[in-house]
């Protein structure tokens, strides 16, 4: 379990949990902020001597392999188990290279520490001044709460009046800095990910290119150094779309917190000021306390709590609730008193204070007292009002209607879905699509008055105004379980045998909708739309939890991972009836642990999720300004995966593919499809610095295929070596035999007297006694 969501609602109840959880939250930076100097000081050492490198890398692969990320909520996505795990792979490497002794001492300085200063400096020391702020703030409200209810209750109205209104007015300003500090604790949590892996990766591909004996390593880590790109750029993408929901929320929140208070098992839960009595002639004396009542059981739980000191947390104490009565004033010298009666205690009032009249009257409410009023605590899910918008014919009509305008006029749009339309232009399509003597008449194919921005941007308001999503409230937490763990395979299993289980209705659209994203994503040569940025459009407009919170926003990105899911497996999901012995509900503690998929290397094999590489473009109300989006969006993402330093721009294949079996020279794309990858690659021996990324939704014999390449930097391992003799080697991915001249292996399997082969991008080995030839690319030399 990993750090656990801090809700904003919390930031008004500031209960001993949600404390607790802050504390976690800044221990957790501390941790990264010393680790981040460590690590710096440990980059200048390598710089500073030669002679000293070998040691000075030494300990900076200890602390890279020691050193683990946190997340928040209960599961990651592979892209972020992928990028957990980059540092420990770091570490590897970094062993490897321990005998070269040669480095470039500027560009270490440009392209690991100064970045990570930065980040330290910029972000980690702006939560620390934070922290100062709401430390301070805190220790003020809960004096000055203290010192407003020491007021004597015989003092003048006017000056009481005052004193109430100078209290809620310093208690607003601790909320209203309680939830901003809570937004850039979890923020700089995310954000800390790819800030910091990023100069990591520049860092090491630096070394790489400058290390001339280095040639078999880079190989290697070239494929490693392209799914990481990938991993930080799919959790980039999703940071983004999190980052703006969490901002919605708190905003919501802060306007009208009373709509949005969490569900709870408790009837009431607060803090109030307990009065414990004592012997003459000491008096007594007030202890705040978090109560929480369950009105079923009267139970009523009572734990003290100081915020100030360290927030001290004391033994709690539980009673049976007998009867709650009103304190008037002339019975005692305090405000928003309440005497509560135990049932075993009988004649033995307790004594207690609310915050505020109001906060009283609720007690009251809840508990059962003689003057209860209208407000409960009872915290129930609120109601989303129903829209317009539904799912019969006329819906249905509208949908198809966008799609066929869109794939007719805006396939091959770059950023279709991605662009939105001008919303007053939008509103206006979509109260034309949902009259129905407006509607017959629109003809969006032929018509230049609508864009296709707008086009787009109205079949997704649409769906978002349905009164249930697409994808329903009652099967959301199911689809979001097997995102969450398992294989490739029982993922698409378990959304096989869910989207089954949707209304008729539900699945019908959904059919249509996901059928016609399959198609946009096999235009994405020409749209830059792969299914991973369609899943980020897509999964917030197709699935949404009931319940507002940080916890639920935190799944946003599992909610893409269903839609691609979808997306790649559009044909089985919709065409097939699922297995009837898949198991129901899927359980997270059942699941298998992460394991990569087998590879294979027969051609046509394709990839799962391609990189979203496309970046959101809003256009401004007026429409007057230029859109941001250029065609070099593409490029400038594509940059951020290589250097500008290519070396070839050819396209190989796999050894042994036939050039002549794919049309159009879309060969290049029949490669194996690699671990947590959401693009392939494939570096022939005689040319390994280029990479091809391939279209999954398309067969390989297919005339519309889509693969494009791009060069990697040129390094010491652009050629292979020239001759092999006598090593041995290890199996990193399976293969099948396909002639018999060939050997069958499993990943991990050991070869015995490898030699360079005649055949290019072929060695010749010895495995369980029979001699043959092994696909170089998938045996790593030992």
């Amino acid at each position: 379990m990993g750090l656990q969501p801090l809700e904003f609602s919390d930031c008004y109840l500031d209960s001993p949990w949600f404390r607790e959880r802050i504390r976690a939250h800044e221990a957790e930076l501390e941790k990264t902020n010393k680790f981040i100097k460590e690590l710096i000081k440990d980059g200048k050492n390598l710089i500073a001597a030669t002679k000293s490198l070998s040691a000075a890398q030494r300990k900076f692969a200890h602390s890279l392999r020691d050193f683990k990320f946190e997340f928040i909520g209960d599961a990651e996505t592979d892209d972020e188990r992928c990028i957990d795990a980059s540092l420990r792979e770091f570490s590897n490497f970094l062993k490897n290279l321990e005998e070269q002794r040669e480095i470039m001492a500027l560009s270490v300085t440009e392209t690991l520490i100064k970045p990570l200063e930065k980040f330290r400096k910029e972000q980690l020391g702006a939560v620390k001044e934070e922290k100062k702020k709401f430390d301070k703030e805190t220790e003020k409200n809960y004096s000055l709460i203290d010192k407003h209810l020491n007021l004597s209750a015989k003092k003048k109205d006017s000056h009481l009046q005052e004193a109430d209104i100078q209290v809620e007015q310093n208690r607003q300003h601790f909320y209203e800095l309680s939830l901003e500090y809570v937004c850039k604790l979890q923020e700089i949590q995310e954000r800390k990910k790819f800030e910091f892996v990023e100069p990591m990766l520049s860092f090491f591909q630096g070394m790489f290119t400058f290390y001339h004996q280095g040639h078999e390593l880079a190989k290697d880590f070239n494929h490693y150094k392209m799914e990481l790109q990938i991993n930080i750029q799919n959790t980039r993408n999703r940071f983004e779309g999190t980052r703006s929901e969490v901002e919605d929320l708190m905003n919501k929140i802060r306007q009208n917190p009373k709509d949005h208070k969490r569900a709870s098992q408790f009837t009431a839960e607060g803090y109030l000021y307990v009065q414990e009595k004592r012997p003459a002639p000491f008096g007594s004396s007030w202890v705040k306390h978090y109560c929480m009542y369950r009105k079923a059981a009267k139970k009523f739980n009572m734990i003290p709590f100081e915020h100030r000191s360290g927030g001290k947390l004391g033994d709690g104490e539980v009673i049976f609730l007998k009867e709650c009565t009103k304190r008037h004033t002339d019975s005692i010298d305090r405000r928003f008193c309440f005497d509560v009666e135990a049932a075993d205690r009988p004649g033995v009032p307790l004594t207690m204070q609310a915050f505020s009249e109001e906060e009283r009257k609720q007690w009251l409410e809840a508990l059962g007292g003689k003057e209860a009023l209208f407000h409960s605590f009872n915290r129930a899910i609120i109601p989303r009002p129903e829209g317009s918008a539904q799912l019969d014919k006329m819906g249905f009509t509208i949908i198809r209607k966008c799609i066929s305008a869109v794939e007719t006029r805006g396939i091959n749009d770059q950023g279709l879905y991605r662009v939105v339309g001008v919303s007053s232009k939008v509103q206006r399509l979509l109260s034309m699509l949902m009259d129905v003597k407006t509607c017959n008449e629109l003809d969006l194919e032929n018509s230049v008055d609508w864009e296709v921005k707008t086009i787009t941007s109205a079949l997704k308001q649409y769906l978002r105004s349905l009164p249930e999503p697409l994808m329903t409230y009652e099967l959301h937490g199911d689809f979001i379980i097997p995102a969450k763990s398992g294989s490739p395979e029982s993922r698409v299993s378990a959304i096989h045998f869910l989207v089954h289980k949707l209304p008729e209705k539900n699945k019908e659209m959904l059919d249509i909708l996901v059928k016609h994203l399959t198609n946009v994503s096999n235009h994405s040569k020409q749209n830059l739309m792969t299914v991973a940025n369609l899943g980020v459009v897509f999964g917030p407009t197709l699935m949404r939890p009931q319940e507002e919170t940080v916890a639920a926003i935190m799944d946003l990105k599992f909610q893409n991972i269903v839609v691609e899911i979808l997306i790649e497996n559009h044909e089985k999901i919709f065409r097939t009836l699922p297995d009837a012995t898949f198991p129901e509900p899927v359980s997270l503690s059942a699941s298998p642990p992460h394991a990569p998929p087998r590879q294979s290397k027969r051609p046509g094999q394709r990839i799962k999720r391609p990189v979203a590489v496309y970046n959101l473009c809003l256009e401004p109300e007026d429409g007057d300004s230029p859109n941001p989006c250029k065609e070099d969006t593409l490029t400038s993402s594509l940059d951020s995966l290589s250097s500008p330093s290519p070396t070839t721009a050819a396209v190989h294949g796999p050894p042994g593919t036939d050039r002549n079996h794919f049309p159009d020279g879309d060969w290049a794309s029949a490669v194996p499809s690699q671990t947590r990858s959401s693009m392939v690659q494939w570096l022939n021996p005689q040319s390994p610095t280029t990479l091809s990324i391939c279209n999954p939704a398309v067969p390989p014999s297919s005339p519309k295929s889509s693969a494009f390449s791009f060069s990697l930097p040129a390094t010491g391992a652009d050629k292979a070596p020239e001759s092999v003799v006598s090593r041995k080697a290890r199996a990193v991915y399976p293969c099948e035999a396909e002639h018999s001249s060939e050997l069958s292996f499993e990943i991990g399997a050991i070869f015995e007297d490898v030699q360079t082969s005649r055949e290019p991008g072929w060695l010749e080995g010895t495995l369980n006694g029979k001699r043959g030839l092994i696909p170089q690319n998938y045996v790593k030399l030992l």
